[in-house]
């Protein structure tokens, strides 16, 4: 690995957004902060609108375990996704699970706003409020004692305190996914679980997914991000990061506020949380107003990998914890070294080449295309990857036209890691859209688009069509190698 790589390699994935996920949560906030209003009773009356759709769900009452908020200074919201209420809520008959758990951090004094993924199978310790100590998974917390244990356990576990709590369960998300209009997504490899025929205790959520780019809608939108069957905890936590980015890119700040009265009902509708006074709304307001133009840095919880468990240890944990309260380091937009070095470079990069199966298969494929298909010959990856998952098909655009599409779905080796090369007649899709570069390498014009200073997608157009290359959801291939295999894809037919 080269030096440029090396120093890559150290830097955690990272994307930039505007708070996406709390935004789309805290839909009247957000229309406040984006507008940046002026007029004080406007101000109040957007806050009075979210208040009262605050009241269609039963607040979270969670005495003393919340930390109070301080003006102006920072705050920790704890989102939680699960797939029923909590107990004491109105559809508690059966005991609900914490599927997802993710920590925001807002700090004026922070260059960033970090979010953090605790992973659900995090062995710990949970302390039942009348009850004996027990070592289980960390989302036990929540079908035990509910939002409240959650919040106590994670203050135990991480030593950190918690200002404010939502809890949306996943009826809300399917009805958020369809409000917004459905989510373009690159869905990374074939993802199929069906549980007919099956004894219980031996199913799991079922889902049937082709690879490649498309529109997902409710049900499989929800499907996509829960899945971690054949995967790990940190894959889906990616997966899920991947997703709220796509909602991001493609509506933006402005289709978020024109949409802001649904949203609001879907909040009150399906999500419970310990705000309710105008006061603390304001008071998370002027913190969001602050923090608005701060990226968000995704911190990786660090941790190891079990058959039943994940575990971190105590030096861990603090290294977790510290990078979360402390924000990072705000960086740039990185530079790409150029000259005949760098050329060279890449082109020393080492791959493996493609069997000769699945040369056959992609120009099996190529016959379906109307467009020249681009086939990554050289690739980054194992022994022990499947071979290449290939197929053509339909892709309809935004308004309703179906372009033709392909794609070649390459394992990278390790457990849950894909990459995908995509080929369409669709020439101005919502993945492609602002590029952060353009380069020249090997008679070619090459946009990049960056998460952090890792190489997200690298893309290029010939003719009719345009091809991306995407790397893998937890971004495990180099810069060099990315370039690499897009620079080394030659046309098949």
């Amino acid at each position: 690995m080269s030096t440029f790589d090396d120093h890559v390699a150290s830097r955690r994935p990272r994307f930039r957004a505007r708070g996406i996920w709390l935004r789309t949560l805290l839909g009247c906030v957000l229309v406040v902060i984006a507008t940046a209003a002026t007029v004080t009773t406007g101000v109040l009356l957007e806050v009075k609108s979210f208040t009262d759709a605050l009241k269609l769900s039963p607040q979270l009452k969670l005495g003393d375990e919340l930390a109070s908020a301080n003006a102006g200074g920072a705050q920790t919201i704890l989102l939680i996704g699960s797939d029923k209420r909590a107990a004491g809520a109105v559809d508690s008959s059966s005991p609900a699970r914490s599927d997802t758990m993710l920590l925001v951090r807002l700090d004026p004094n922070q260059p960033d706003t970090t979010m953090l993924s605790i992973p659900r199978d995090l062995k710990v310790t949970i302390y039942p409020f009348h009850g004996t100590p027990m070592t289980q998974k960390i989302n036990a917390a929540y079908s035990i004692g509910g939002v409240k244990l959650t919040v106590k356990t994670i203050k135990q576990v991480l030593g950190i305190q918690i200002n404010h709590v939502v809890d949306i369960n996943f009826e809300g998300f399917k009805a958020l996914v369809n409000y917004l209009g459905c989510v373009y997504v690159q869905v990374d490899r074939r993802y199929l679980n069906l549980n007919a025929g099956l004894p219980a205790g031996q199913t799991y959520a079922e889902i049937d997914l082709e690879p490649g780019y498309q529109k997902l809608c409710g049900q499989q939108a929800l499907d996509y991000v829960r899945y971690r069957h054949t995967d790990t905890d940190l894959v889906r936590n990616a997966r899920q990061q991947d997703f709220l980015r796509q909602i991001k890119n493609q509506l933006g700040a402005s289709g978020l506020i024109s949409k802001r009265f649904g949203l609001e009902k879907i909040f009150g509708r399906y999500a419970s949380t310990d705000l309710r006074s105008s006061d603390s709304v304001l008071q998370l307001l002027e913190l969001l107003v602050q923090s608005a133009d701060h990226p968000i840095h995704q911190v990786i919880f660090q941790a190891q990998l079990g058959p039943s468990y994940v575990t971190a240890s105590s030096a861990q944990i603090r290294e977790t914890v510290y990078q979360f309260l402390n924000g990072g380091v705000a960086d740039g937009h990185i530079q790409l070294p150029g000259g005949q070095k760098h050329k060279h470079a890449i082109s020393q990069v080492p791959l493996s080449a493609a069997t000769p199966s699945e040369l056959a298969q992609a120009d099996a494929l190529a016959m379906n295309m109307p467009f020249a298909t681009y086939f990554p010959v050289r690739r980054a990856t194992t022994a022990a990857a499947p071979d290449d998952d290939m197929r053509s098909y339909f892709l309809p655009d935004r308004q309703h036209r179906e372009h033709y599409a392909y794609v070649d779905v390459v394992g990278e080796g390790e457990i849950g890691q894909y990459y995908d090369l995509e080929g369409t007649d669709w020439t101005d899709p919502p993945i492609l859209e602002n590029p952060n570069q353009t380069i020249q390498l090997g008679g070619r014009a090459f946009e990049l688009y960056f998460e952090g200073q890792r190489i997200r997608i690298v893309a290029w157009r010939r003719g009719p069509a345009v091809y991306w290359l995407v790397n893998t959801l937890q971004n495990l291939l180099t810069n060099h190698q990315m370039l690499a295999i897009a620079q080394d894809a030659q046309i098949v037919r």
